[in-house]
């Protein structure tokens, strides 16, 4: 199962590509415009994103290279235009592959499998991390606590995760805000607090008894073993 972002303006083939995709174990978020598109991919950190072209408020060219600025998320376009011109610009700005409408379901299924096979094959094997009884593991994305696994989401799981490389160190809120959430001019501080809470409920704790996650006030937050 992979977590897809679907960029597709047309409500019938969105609804009907959300619903084959999802039929077939992914989960998938859906934005039928390029700026809700943007927004939810930084939000979300989906693993693959499909990419209409033809969006209504902007090119799906210029999101692709928006979105290159901040991700190396893979990116499959999606384009009635087979012309082959544009195919090879839609590439050398940055797409992992392109399909051309009219598509069915199945055919899109096989490239998004095969752009993340390619995606897994060129990364070297990440040793799973473990601080305590916490044990995270970044290639397969679980976590587990005392060999129970922990139900995250993306989210948690990206913020679990940066906290345990720097194990034993404080990290800062705006660190947090730029490596986790990919927000490099600043953001708001209640966003890494919220997910912060939602993690502590997770990994049996609070603030006021912590365990793993222990905040100094002003400066940030540290995750290390119980003492």
């Amino acid at each position: 199962m992979a977590h897809l972002l679907l960029i597709e303006d047309d409500a019938a083939i969105r609804t009907s590509l959300l619903r084959a995709l999802r039929d077939r174990g992914h989960a998938v978020a859906a934005s039928h415009t390029a700026m809700d598109g943007l927004q939810t991919a930084l939000a979300e950190r989906p693993e693959l994103v499909v990419l209409d072209l033809g969006l209504p408020d902007l090119d799906g060219r210029e999101l692709l290279r928006m979105l290159r600025a901040v991700s190396a998320v893979p990116v499959i376009v999606a384009t009635a235009r087979d012309d082959e011109t544009e195919i090879i610009q839609v590439l050398d700005a940055g797409a992992d592959d392109y399909v051309v409408k009219p598509f069915t379901a199945a055919q899109l299924d096989a490239r998004i499998r095969a752009v993340l096979r390619r995606g897994a094959a060129d990364r070297p094997e990440q040793a799973a991390l473990t601080v305590g009884g916490l044990r995270i593991d970044a290639g397969a994305r679980t976590a587990s606590l005392d060999g129970a696994p922990l139900d995250l989401t993306p989210r948690e799981f990206d913020l679990l995760h940066h906290l345990a490389s720097r194990a034993g160190q404080v990290v800062t809120k705006r660190e947090l805000l730029a490596e986790v959430w990919q927000v490099p001019y600043g953001g708001a501080d209640k966003t890494v607090d919220v997910h912060l809470s939602w993690l502590r409920r997770k990994l049996g704790e609070t603030a006021q008894e912590p365990r793993y996650l222990h905040t100094l006030r002003g400066v940030g937050v540290r995750l290390s073993e119980p003492g």
